[in-house]
């Protein structure tokens, strides 16, 4: 016969849910306080993307012409948006998570945190999700903004199935940002590590460009990366530039194959970094 307290401090699946949900209701709350900084992660997308697409204007009229050969589409202003919007919702994840974990040491809640039920894990999860909201929100408003100022379809090629390679590759990037939120806690530092992220995220994901001009040790590596499978899926299915195998759904199955090993990875790495930082350096040091 199980015993009456044996389960005491062992947290429910519901509690479990409504701690996480706790915690994206918090981050959520607290941005609203900063529409001026949710502005800006709409246009500073948008800026990016127009960068480039100016600069292929004021090339000459063979501008879209000399991008089709390279990239399948003459349509460069979608093509460029799509990447941009992307890498919102990339660096995000692995910026809200930074932050996150960085904050939690800054202000000593992260001890706090340990002496309660409630995991790390558990916590990240809510603020995953907090982040999906927030990518998913301002990359689609960036991209039909951009699309409407420079006056191209934003909803022309396959919406389904541009959206099965969106929804399909946040599971691997949030594995890939535990990961990343892993590194964070061993080294207690965010923003240089975040900043020299960004590049190397945007350089692998093809941004601006395919990656299939890459050489060929690159491309391989870009192709690991799950974002790049993102990038190329949804580009594809709106403008038609070609799937890396060909039709939608093998390029899919890829990313399935990511969704699964991705976060296992990504938690497994978090747990042993989390254990050896309480069990042998402490946590009070940050």
């Amino acid at each position: 016969m199980t015993h009456p307290h044996s389960r005491v401090g062992r947290p429910t699946f519901g509690q479990t849910l409504s701690a996480a949900l706790a915690e994206t209701q918090l981050r959520l709350i607290n941005i609203t306080r900063y529409p001026g900084q949710m502005v800006m992660e709409v246009v500073i997308p948008i800026v990016f993307a127009a960068m480039p697409m100016l600069l292929g204007r004021a090339s000459g009229p063979d501008a879209a012409a000399n991008f089709a050969a390279n990239t399948g589409t003459t349509n460069y202003v979608a093509y460029l948006l799509i990447g941009s919007a992307v890498f919102t919702i990339v660096s995000g994840a692995f910026w809200h998570v930074a932050y996150w974990i960085r904050f939690e040491q800054e202000t000593g809640t992260l001890e706090a945190v340990y002496l309660t039920p409630t995991s790390t894990l558990t916590l990240a999860s809510g603020v995953a999700l907090y982040s999906v909201i927030r990518g998913l929100t301002t990359a689609f408003i960036a991209y039909v903004i951009g699309c409407l100022i420079f006056q191209v379809n934003p909803f022309s090629g396959d919406l389904l199935v541009a959206l099965l390679f969106v929804l399909s590759g946040l599971v691997p990037l949030y594995g890939m940002a535990l990961v990343f939120g892993a590194v964070v806690l061993r080294v207690k530092e965010s923003s240089a590590i975040v900043n020299l992220m960004q590049w190397v995220v945007s350089f692998l994901m093809g941004m601006f460009f395919p990656v299939s001009i890459f050489p060929p040790l690159l491309r391989w590596a870009a192709l690991l990366f799950p974002p790049t499978w993102m990038t190329n899926g949804v580009r594809s299915a709106l403008l038609g530039v070609g799937f890396f195998f060909d039709v939608w759904y093998l390029d899919l199955a890829v990313l399935w194959v990511f969704m699964l090993f991705a976060p296992l990875f990504g938690f497994w790495v978090f747990n042993r970094v989390e254990r050896s930082v309480q069990r042998n350096e402490g946590i009070g040091q940050f």
